[in-house]
């Protein structure tokens, strides 16, 4: 079933960085791959709809990976290249690969981002806030259209570190996508179910919270739905999946036209969207883990992604 919005484009503005990552986790080590929330959630989105990506790199970063995103129906026209060096991450996960412990990060040029919307991108009817300072993610959505349907990441840094402007940005955000320990820090809950109504009562009316290898919950004003992540047989590097969830997420609602009336307009039909676009996003994720970087990515095609998207519908229902 297809639910189609009188919406003029389905292109998704996605903010964000774009990095390099030296990652060590229990199935090896690959140094300073690519990296960044922008790339994995663009890449990931693609797969759904076009998307217009703002960030910047260093003079460092291969231009062949922004030509190759080019091809995947990528808008890379917004990521400025400064002169410097690219963010780089370095982190390493323990036997269980549920967390990163990050060793050491430098922002290098990334410091200094300022996000800047070009007219054609403000014409993107959805917006994704990846990761980012919370007063970069209002400067965004000051320049972006009223009208934006609105997703947005944070993280435990931003969380304690400027807890006023993160609420700030929350109250101005439809849904918003963390993990289980941030969800814990934002709601002083330890219980995800409570957490997630007192989360929503900062202003997004979508929750989801994503729990790794359980897959992610959410939380709506309809009630809770629980979405499995798929049992992949082989981890190699969970580096990125949360952004990849999210952008299969998104991916699926612009595809399908799901605008933020419909929440008012048709409940019903905005849940099971909803519903159906965490599993696009618990179903994206379980490709980014099986290699390091965007390697999985890179190789996935829209018949795996299908297959194991209708693999996944056949283990939850009845």
């Amino acid at each position: 079933m297809r639910f189609i919005a009188d919406v003029q484009n389905h292109s998704i503005l996605a903010v964000g960085s774009l990095a390099f990552d030296t990652i060590d986790t229990p199935a090896g080590k690959a140094d300073k791959v690519l990296g960044g929330s922008a790339n994995y959630f663009s890449v990931a989105a693609s797969f759904y709809a076009p998307v217009n990506v703002i960030g910047v790199v260093g003079e460092d970063f291969p231009q062949d990976h922004l030509a190759w995103l080019s091809t995947r129906r990528i808008d890379v026209s917004g990521v400025q290249v400064a002169k410097g060096k690219t963010f780089h991450w370095v982190g390493t996960y323990d036997n269980r690969m549920n967390e990163a412990k990050t060793l050491s990060t430098a922002l290098n040029v990334f410091e200094h981002f300022d996000p800047r919307l070009a007219p054609e991108h403000k014409k993107s009817p959805y917006l994704f806030l990846a990761n980012i300072d919370p007063v970069l993610q209002q400067s965004v959505l000051d320049q972006a259209a009223s009208n934006h349907l609105v997703a947005c990441d944070s993280m435990n840094f931003w969380i304690t570190g400027k807890p006023d402007e993160l609420k700030k940005t929350l109250r101005r955000v439809d849904i918003l996508s963390i993990n289980e320990g941030e969800a814990q820090l934002l709601s002083g809950s330890k219980n995800m179910v409570e957490a997630s109504h007192k989360i929503r009562a900062l202003g997004p009316s979508v929750v989801i919270i994503k729990r790794g290898e359980y897959g992610a919950m959410l939380c709506t004003p309809k009630g809770l739905f629980i979405a499995p992540a798929f049992p992949t047989p082989t981890v190699i590097d969970p580096t990125g999946a949360g952004d990849t969830f999210a952008g299969g997420f998104m991916g699926f609602l612009a595809e399908a036209g799901a605008h933020r009336d419909m929440a008012h307009q048709n409940p019903d039909q905005w849940e099971t969207l909803l519903r159906r676009a965490m599993l696009a996003g618990c179903t994206m994720a379980s490709f980014t883990v099986e290699d390091f970087s965007l390697e999985r990515l890179k190789r996935l095609n829209s018949h795996e992604l299908v297959e194991r998207g209708n693999q996944l519908m056949q283990m939850i229902t009845v």
